[in-house]
């Protein structure tokens, strides 16, 4: 059933339908929740627009609908429609030129970042109570740290995405978004897969890496002091762990020693190990990408917006560079990751390297930030690691987030431990703002 759009949707959606779910008996559960779906999903009969009217026109309409959408409508659940997405999903800024850039409710004079911006944004609006997005190389977390919601990158593989337009089959996930953990659990406890057994561990060791924080700038925030309170609050100070990753990394990945002269320490703030790590999964990304869809941005010459133009045909042109290295050191990492984290550990990070950018912001400064960006989001992109941002709450005016990491599989774990942490990271973030503003 197909419904206008309406003026106060932010811009969030691309076109309104309802999905409803089976007729039950049960309570199924997520029985009265309403959800939007990223336009990179099948649902049959329908186009799926990829984020560009090129692609749509381009295209016929799905034969079948994503398992995930089916999944999420089984369990009760209805959908109000598909969102806007950046194009070819390859921006983590949100703004569309041919559809228009989502307002962002948490900030609306800043973007509310890709590219499941839509989604993102119809949450925060309180449009929907969840939705459902793809992260390939942030486009979950980063509008999920924007828009202040909760979103989640799952390890990768986990989660089907039959039926969604790949991006780059190496790195992309699907992931989804809601306001509250107890919704987002909800989501979760439907769309993971279970555990080989249901028993909960305590997390034993929370590596805090200080060189992570100062990729942000600045530290007013607080989120690193926030993070290292609510830990040793909950958890004790012998679970607290703040190891430089830069360093770890060095030490333990062989192969980017053949890398890591290129980026020299002058490129302030950041971690040239982690610039590195960034730089090799934007390779393996590109280099997939390029695969998937060269052919046909070369035969339809699609009309693209500024930054995914040039991003698009330099993928299209370039070459894929000494990829047996980049295979090694992706294999390396993944398996440092391991031995730091182990089956019982939680890397904590910044989602995002500060306060999301204005809109418009001036090309340069984009890149910037942009490269400091994919420095923190490639840690759980070349490991496959599952990833949960969280919000913290809004201060001037701008939303603050941090990310909890764990191992590839221990999804669930992830989970657990940030319903445990929650409340305490919710006081420590109230009493360090209050304090700050007091000593002001």
């Amino acid at each position: 059933m197909a419904m206008e759009l309406e003026a106060g949707d932010y811009g969030a959606f691309m076109e309104k339908f309802e999905l409803l779910p089976p007729q039950s008996e049960q309570q199924l559960p997520l029985h009265g929740l309403t959800f939007a779906i990223k336009d990179i999903f099948d649902i049959s009969g329908r186009v799926t627009g990829f984020g560009n009217p090129d692609w749509a026109r381009t295209h016929a309409p799905a034969a079948a609908t994503s398992p995930v959408v089916l999944a999420t409508l089984a369990a009760g659940a209805t959908s109000v429609g598909k969102t806007v997405m950046d194009e070819m999903a390859y921006s983590i800024n949100g703004e569309n030129a041919h559809y228009g850039t989502p307002t962002n409710p948490c900030a609306p004079d800043r973007v509310p970042g890709g590219s499941s911006s839509g989604s993102a944004v119809a949450v925060a609006a309180k449009l929907v109570d969840f939705a459902l997005g793809t992260d390939t190389g942030g486009s979950v977390r980063v509008p999920a740290a924007y828009c202040g919601i909760f979103g989640l990158r799952p390890s990768h593989g986990l989660v089907s995405t039959e039926n969604v337009t790949p991006m780059s089959q190496m790195f992309d996930t699907v992931g989804w978004f809601a306001r509250d953990l107890s919704t987002f659990s909800r989501v979760s406890n439907v769309l993971l897969p279970l555990p080989a057994d249901n028993t909960t561990k305590q997390p034993l060791q929370f590596t805090i890496p200080k060189d992570c924080f100062e990729i942000l700038g600045s530290l007013k925030d607080q989120t690193y002091q926030i993070l290292n309170a609510s830990v040793t609050k909950r958890f004790g100070s012998e679970a607290v762990d703040n190891r430089n990753l830069g360093e770890f990394v060095s030490n333990n990945v062989p192969t980017i020693g053949k890398f890591i002269s290129d980026f020299s320490e002058s490129e302030a703030p950041s971690v040239p190990a982690l610039s590195v790590i960034s730089y090799v999964m934007r390779c393996l990304q590109r280099s997939e990408f390029k695969a998937n869809h060269a052919e046909w941005v070369k035969t339809v010459k699609p009309n693209l917006g500024p930054g995914i133009r040039e991003r698009v045909y330099e993928a299209i042109i370039s070459a894929d560079g000494p990829m047996e290295d980049f295979h090694a050191l992706k294999t390396e990492f993944k398996s440092a990751l391991s031995a730091l984290v182990k089956d019982d550990g939680i890397l904590a990070i910044p989602t995002v390297p500060g306060s999301p950018p204005k809109l418009r912001m001036e090309a340069g400064a984009l890149e910037n930030f942009r490269a400091r960006a994919f420095s923190l989001l490639s840690i759980a992109g070349l490991s496959g690691f599952c990833q949960l941002s969280i919000p913290l709450g809004v201060r001037d005016g701008v939303p603050v987030s941090v990310s909890l990491v764990a191992r590839h599989g221990a999804d669930r774990f992830l989970l657990s431990v940030a319903q445990e942490l929650y409340g305490t990271l919710k006081e420590e973030t109230k009493k360090a703002w209050s304090s700050s503003q007091s000593s002001l």
